[in-house]
């Protein structure tokens, strides 16, 4: 315990000395996001009872996605070229040295530690293969031109169909449209308000549910992601695999994960995969 403790003191000091804005959470999951003033790209590595978020079977390695999140745009590139090749660096060493280290390290948590899954619940689990390779990515399309809340579309192919182990940074949606849209359709609908899959359209959630529009933004914003409860989402197209804790959808689309607590299951997803339009049949 006292090695664990050391080595992930170690870490945090590190990411503080390099810029990066580093928390451990619940025992077993570690983030880890490069964030800079004026811009919500970030790279969230996570590490989930002792194993790693992409299958070992996986034909995209932690140094691919590594070089390929490291391409994301800060500006301009002449101006901030000392960044990109810092962001480059940090991204390569946590992907390959970092991640592997705690992963060798820090045993499975405590179920007190990653809260109480509800197995019980509506949870659905899906197979990996879901994820498998398509057309695009883990998709077999990109995702939608005009997505709501004012999201990033780049940001939002990116994490959406080329991504098992990024997020989009904390706090992201806090800079969009989305609170201002949730009171309005909640308002105007006097229910819950759907989000769509940036890829295909399909519905995903719906909230609130069982509690208010204050409640459900509240707890997003302690979080820094959207988070739904069970009775949140529409199971009939979200999957969460076993393996990892990812929730992704029928589709191949990756949203987020579940990270439960003391309530229980709690689905923490990026906003950028859930800004989608509903498809007309």
């Amino acid at each position: 315990m006292a090695f664990v403790k050391t080595v992930r003191l170690f870490a945090f000091i590190l990411c503080i000395e390099f810029g990066i804005a580093a928390s451990f959470l619940n025992g077993g999951v570690t983030w880890l996001a490069v964030s800079k003033r004026s811009s919500y790209h970030s790279i969230a590595i996570k590490k989930s009872s002792g194993r790693s978020t992409l299958p070992t079977s996986s034909p995209v390695s932690y140094q691919k996605q590594a070089r390929t999140f490291a391409a994301l745009p800060f500006g301009s590139r002449e101006e901030n070229a000392p960044v990109q090749k810092r962001r480059a660096f940090l991204a390569n060493f946590a992907s390959t040295s970092l991640v592997p280290l705690l992963a060798t390290t820090v045993g499975p948590p405590t179920a007190a530690a990653r809260g109480v899954t509800n197995e019980k619940g509506p949870l659905v689990y899906g197979d990996d293969s879901i994820m498998a390779p398509k057309e695009h990515g883990t998709t077999s399309q990109e995702v939608q031109e005009n997505l709501r809340y004012g999201v990033s579309r780049k940001l939002a192919d990116k994490i959406s169909s080329f991504n098992r182990v990024y997020a989009e940074m904390g706090g992201y949606f806090t800079s969009t449209s989305f609170e201002n849209d949730v009171r309005r359709l909640a308002r105007e609908t006097g229910g819950p308000v759907t989000f769509y899959d940036s890829v295909s359209g399909k519905p995903l959630f719906r909230a609130p549910v069982g509690r208010s529009v204050d409640e459900f933004i509240a707890e997003s914003e302690v979080h820094g992601w959207p988070s739904f409860r069970d009775d949140e989402v529409v199971w009939e197209n979200v999957r969460v695999l076993r393996s990892s804790g990812e929730t992704v959808s029928t589709v191949g689309t990756h949203l987020g994960h579940n990270l439960p607590d003391k309530k229980g299951n709690r689905y923490c997803i990026n906003l950028v995969s859930i800004a989608g339009n509903p498809v007309v049949p």
